[in-house]
Protein backbone atom coordinates (compact mmCIF):
# COMPACT_ATOMS: atom_id res chain seq x y z
CA UNK A 1 0.00 0.00 0.00
CA UNK A 2 1.52 3.35 -1.44
CA UNK A 3 1.97 6.24 1.60
CA UNK A 4 -0.36 8.97 0.57
CA UNK A 5 2.00 11.83 2.03
CA UNK A 6 5.25 10.34 0.28
CA UNK A 7 3.07 10.08 -2.73
CA UNK A 8 2.24 13.52 -2.98
CA UNK A 9 6.16 14.59 -1.91
CA UNK A 10 7.09 12.75 -4.62
CA UNK A 11 4.82 13.65 -7.31
CA UNK A 12 5.19 17.52 -6.21
CA UNK A 13 8.93 17.26 -6.54
CA UNK A 14 8.67 15.31 -10.44
CA UNK A 15 6.28 19.10 -11.11
CA UNK A 16 9.52 20.96 -10.38
CA UNK A 17 11.53 18.80 -12.39
CA UNK A 18 9.07 19.42 -14.98
CA UNK A 19 7.83 15.79 -16.52
CA UNK A 20 4.95 16.35 -18.44
CA UNK A 21 3.02 13.54 -17.29
CA UNK A 22 2.85 11.55 -14.02
CA UNK A 23 1.48 8.34 -14.29
CA UNK A 24 0.04 8.01 -10.90
CA UNK A 25 -0.72 4.34 -9.84
CA UNK A 26 -2.92 1.59 -10.26
CA UNK A 27 -6.13 3.36 -8.36
CA UNK A 28 -8.27 -0.37 -8.12
CA UNK A 29 -5.16 -2.53 -7.17
CA UNK A 30 -5.60 -1.05 -3.62
CA UNK A 31 -7.69 1.67 -1.14
CA UNK A 32 -4.34 2.94 -1.14
CA UNK A 33 -3.47 3.57 -4.70
CA UNK A 34 -6.71 4.75 -5.22
CA UNK A 35 -5.69 7.35 -1.91
CA UNK A 36 -2.61 8.34 -3.99
CA UNK A 37 -3.64 8.80 -7.00
CA UNK A 38 -6.84 10.62 -5.58
CA UNK A 39 -4.44 13.34 -3.70
CA UNK A 40 -2.01 13.57 -6.44
CA UNK A 41 -5.05 14.75 -8.81
CA UNK A 42 -6.13 16.97 -6.73
CA UNK A 43 -2.33 18.75 -5.31
CA UNK A 44 -0.28 18.40 -7.49
CA UNK A 45 -0.66 20.84 -10.09
CA UNK A 46 1.11 21.47 -13.68
CA UNK A 47 1.53 17.72 -14.87
CA UNK A 48 -0.85 15.60 -16.69
CA UNK A 49 -2.25 13.68 -14.03
CA UNK A 50 -2.56 9.47 -15.41
CA UNK A 51 -4.19 6.70 -13.52
CA UNK A 52 -3.43 3.12 -15.11
CA UNK A 53 -6.26 0.41 -15.62
CA UNK A 54 -6.93 -2.44 -17.10
CA UNK A 55 -9.16 -2.84 -20.29
CA UNK A 56 -11.94 -3.51 -18.07
CA UNK A 57 -15.13 -1.27 -17.12
CA UNK A 58 -14.17 -1.63 -13.32
CA UNK A 59 -10.81 -0.40 -13.67
CA UNK A 60 -11.44 1.93 -16.01
CA UNK A 61 -14.13 3.45 -13.52
CA UNK A 62 -11.21 3.17 -10.72
CA UNK A 63 -8.96 5.42 -13.10
CA UNK A 64 -11.35 8.05 -13.48
CA UNK A 65 -13.06 8.27 -9.97
CA UNK A 66 -8.88 8.88 -8.52
CA UNK A 67 -7.74 11.37 -10.99
CA UNK A 68 -10.98 13.32 -12.10
CA UNK A 69 -9.90 16.50 -9.79
CA UNK A 70 -6.73 16.91 -11.67
CA UNK A 71 -6.67 19.97 -13.93
CA UNK A 72 -5.35 17.66 -17.09
CA UNK A 73 -6.75 14.05 -16.30
CA UNK A 74 -5.55 10.61 -18.00
CA UNK A 75 -6.74 7.59 -18.25
CA UNK A 76 -4.47 5.08 -19.40
CA UNK A 77 -6.07 1.45 -20.72
CA UNK A 78 -4.25 -1.64 -21.42
CA UNK A 79 -4.46 -5.31 -22.56
CA UNK A 80 -1.46 -7.62 -23.99
CA UNK A 81 -1.44 -8.59 -27.52
CA UNK A 82 1.00 -11.37 -27.20
CA UNK A 83 -0.31 -14.90 -27.81
CA UNK A 84 1.51 -16.50 -24.96
CA UNK A 85 -0.38 -13.72 -22.63
CA UNK A 86 -3.85 -14.45 -24.50
CA UNK A 87 -3.63 -17.86 -23.87
CA UNK A 88 -1.80 -18.02 -20.35
CA UNK A 89 -2.37 -14.96 -18.64
CA UNK A 90 -5.72 -13.65 -19.82
CA UNK A 91 -6.91 -17.31 -20.74
CA UNK A 92 -8.71 -15.64 -23.60
CA UNK A 93 -8.63 -15.24 -27.47
CA UNK A 94 -7.68 -12.27 -29.79
CA UNK A 95 -11.08 -11.47 -30.52
CA UNK A 96 -11.93 -10.79 -26.91
CA UNK A 97 -8.91 -9.15 -26.70
CA UNK A 98 -10.47 -6.44 -29.50
CA UNK A 99 -13.71 -6.17 -28.11
CA UNK A 100 -12.26 -5.09 -24.49
CA UNK A 101 -9.69 -2.83 -25.86
CA UNK A 102 -12.72 -1.38 -28.16
CA UNK A 103 -14.67 -1.23 -24.70
CA UNK A 104 -12.41 0.17 -22.58
CA UNK A 105 -11.00 2.96 -24.74
CA UNK A 106 -14.64 3.98 -25.63
CA UNK A 107 -15.41 4.12 -21.87
CA UNK A 108 -12.18 5.76 -21.23
CA UNK A 109 -13.25 8.88 -23.67
CA UNK A 110 -16.82 8.90 -22.42
CA UNK A 111 -14.97 10.04 -18.84
CA UNK A 112 -12.02 12.14 -20.10
CA UNK A 113 -10.64 13.06 -23.91
CA UNK A 114 -7.05 12.20 -22.75
CA UNK A 115 -6.45 8.28 -23.45
CA UNK A 116 -3.71 6.48 -23.69
CA UNK A 117 -4.19 2.98 -25.01
CA UNK A 118 -0.88 0.27 -24.22
CA UNK A 119 -1.05 -3.22 -26.06
CA UNK A 120 0.97 -5.19 -22.99
CA UNK A 121 4.11 -7.49 -24.39
CA UNK A 122 3.84 -5.75 -27.84
CA UNK A 123 7.68 -6.69 -28.75
CA UNK A 124 6.26 -10.53 -28.43
CA UNK A 125 3.04 -10.15 -30.49
CA UNK A 126 2.51 -10.82 -33.69
CA UNK A 127 2.99 -7.43 -35.29
CA UNK A 128 0.13 -7.71 -37.69
CA UNK A 129 -2.37 -8.21 -34.65
CA UNK A 130 -0.74 -5.59 -32.52
CA UNK A 131 -1.34 -3.26 -35.75
CA UNK A 132 -5.27 -4.37 -35.86
CA UNK A 133 -5.64 -3.94 -32.03
CA UNK A 134 -3.95 -0.41 -32.17
CA UNK A 135 -6.15 0.30 -34.48
CA UNK A 136 -9.26 -0.40 -33.10
CA UNK A 137 -8.23 2.00 -29.96
CA UNK A 138 -7.59 4.85 -32.46
CA UNK A 139 -10.76 4.55 -33.74
CA UNK A 140 -12.61 4.70 -30.04
CA UNK A 141 -10.29 8.07 -30.12
CA UNK A 142 -7.01 7.12 -28.17
CA UNK A 143 -5.14 10.14 -28.20
CA UNK A 144 -1.81 8.62 -27.14
CA UNK A 145 -0.85 5.29 -28.38
CA UNK A 146 2.23 3.49 -25.96
CA UNK A 147 3.80 0.32 -27.40
CA UNK A 148 5.45 -1.04 -24.81
CA UNK A 149 8.86 -3.46 -24.42
CA UNK A 150 6.88 -5.33 -21.11
CA UNK A 151 9.31 -8.47 -20.56
CA UNK A 152 12.54 -6.37 -21.55
CA UNK A 153 13.01 -8.30 -24.51
CA UNK A 154 13.91 -6.32 -27.47
CA UNK A 155 17.12 -5.01 -28.97
CA UNK A 156 17.29 -1.55 -30.08
CA UNK A 157 17.05 -2.24 -33.91
CA UNK A 158 14.29 -4.39 -33.43
CA UNK A 159 12.34 -1.68 -31.16
CA UNK A 160 12.84 1.06 -33.86
CA UNK A 161 12.55 -1.57 -36.95
CA UNK A 162 8.99 -2.73 -35.06
CA UNK A 163 7.84 1.17 -35.12
CA UNK A 164 8.72 2.64 -38.25
CA UNK A 165 6.39 -1.03 -39.10
CA UNK A 166 3.36 0.01 -36.94
CA UNK A 167 3.63 3.53 -38.71
CA UNK A 168 3.15 2.29 -42.48
CA UNK A 169 0.52 -0.38 -41.30
CA UNK A 170 -1.26 2.34 -38.98
CA UNK A 171 -1.20 5.76 -40.54
CA UNK A 172 -3.44 7.09 -37.82
CA UNK A 173 -0.27 6.81 -35.57
CA UNK A 174 0.78 10.13 -37.55
CA UNK A 175 -1.86 12.12 -35.50
CA UNK A 176 -1.07 11.01 -32.36
CA UNK A 177 1.57 10.58 -29.28
CA UNK A 178 3.61 7.88 -29.95
CA UNK A 179 5.05 6.37 -26.67
CA UNK A 180 7.97 4.10 -25.30
CA UNK A 181 8.06 2.01 -22.02
CA UNK A 182 10.91 -0.18 -21.75
CA UNK A 183 11.74 -2.62 -18.87
CA UNK A 184 15.94 -2.85 -18.20
CA UNK A 185 16.07 -6.92 -18.55
CA UNK A 186 18.66 -7.22 -20.87
CA UNK A 187 20.07 -3.84 -19.45
CA UNK A 188 19.02 -1.91 -23.14
CA UNK A 189 15.79 -0.29 -21.85
CA UNK A 190 17.08 3.43 -22.66
CA UNK A 191 18.95 2.61 -25.77
CA UNK A 192 15.12 0.82 -26.92
CA UNK A 193 13.87 3.86 -25.72
CA UNK A 194 15.55 6.28 -27.78
CA UNK A 195 15.68 3.78 -30.48
CA UNK A 196 11.84 4.34 -30.10
CA UNK A 197 12.01 8.23 -29.74
CA UNK A 198 14.42 8.32 -33.02
CA UNK A 199 11.57 6.19 -34.86
CA UNK A 200 9.22 8.67 -34.19
CA UNK A 201 8.08 8.65 -30.34
CA UNK A 202 7.42 11.60 -28.65
CA UNK A 203 6.44 10.12 -25.00
CA UNK A 204 9.03 8.25 -23.09
CA UNK A 205 7.92 6.10 -19.95
CA UNK A 206 10.21 6.22 -17.79
CA UNK A 207 11.26 6.42 -14.03
CA UNK A 208 13.06 7.91 -11.61
CA UNK A 209 16.29 5.99 -10.69
CA UNK A 210 15.08 3.40 -13.21
CA UNK A 211 13.00 2.00 -10.59
CA UNK A 212 10.60 -0.63 -11.66
CA UNK A 213 9.85 -4.33 -12.13
CA UNK A 214 12.09 -7.03 -12.08
CA UNK A 215 15.69 -5.12 -13.85
CA UNK A 216 13.71 -2.35 -13.35
CA UNK A 217 12.47 0.40 -16.08
CA UNK A 218 14.19 2.94 -18.30
CA UNK A 219 16.07 5.71 -16.10
CA UNK A 220 14.93 9.60 -16.33
CA UNK A 221 17.93 10.97 -15.69
CA UNK A 222 19.28 9.05 -18.45
CA UNK A 223 17.44 9.99 -21.05
CA UNK A 224 17.22 13.48 -20.07
CA UNK A 225 20.75 13.23 -19.90
CA UNK A 226 20.72 11.55 -23.33
CA UNK A 227 18.86 14.18 -24.77
CA UNK A 228 19.66 17.58 -23.04
CA UNK A 229 23.62 16.54 -24.01
CA UNK A 230 23.71 15.55 -27.41
CA UNK A 231 20.68 17.51 -28.60
CA UNK A 232 22.77 19.12 -31.72
CA UNK A 233 23.06 15.27 -32.64
CA UNK A 234 19.59 14.20 -32.85
CA UNK A 235 17.96 17.38 -32.39
CA UNK A 236 15.50 16.97 -29.94
CA UNK A 237 14.90 18.17 -26.52
CA UNK A 238 12.78 17.87 -23.33
CA UNK A 239 11.62 20.76 -20.87
CA UNK A 240 12.76 18.83 -17.78
CA UNK A 241 15.35 20.96 -15.47
CA UNK A 242 18.35 18.83 -15.41
CA UNK A 243 18.88 20.73 -12.27
CA UNK A 244 16.10 19.05 -10.20
CA UNK A 245 17.36 15.50 -11.44
CA UNK A 246 19.94 14.60 -8.36
CA UNK A 247 17.52 16.22 -5.94
CA UNK A 248 14.63 14.12 -7.52
CA UNK A 249 17.27 10.87 -7.19
CA UNK A 250 18.18 11.69 -3.86
CA UNK A 251 14.39 12.08 -3.05
CA UNK A 252 13.47 8.60 -4.39
CA UNK A 253 16.08 6.83 -3.23
CA UNK A 254 15.82 7.84 0.54
CA UNK A 255 11.62 6.82 0.19
CA UNK A 256 11.80 3.57 -1.19
CA UNK A 257 15.00 2.60 0.65
CA UNK A 258 16.55 1.90 -3.05
CA UNK A 259 20.43 3.44 -2.16
CA UNK A 260 22.38 5.14 -5.14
Amino acid sequence: MLDVVQAVVDARQLARLGVDIIEAGFPISSPGDFEAVQAIAREVHGPVICGLARANAQDVDAAWNAVKDSERPRIHTFISTSDIHIEHQLQSSREDVKGQARAAVAQAREHCEDVEFSPMDATRSELEFTAEVLQIALDEGATTINVPDTVGYAMPEEYAAMWLELYRMVPGLAGVTTSVHCHDDLGVAVANSFAGVVAGCRQVECAINGIGERAGNASLEEIVMLLHVREAAHGLWTGVDTREIARTSRLVSRLTGYVI
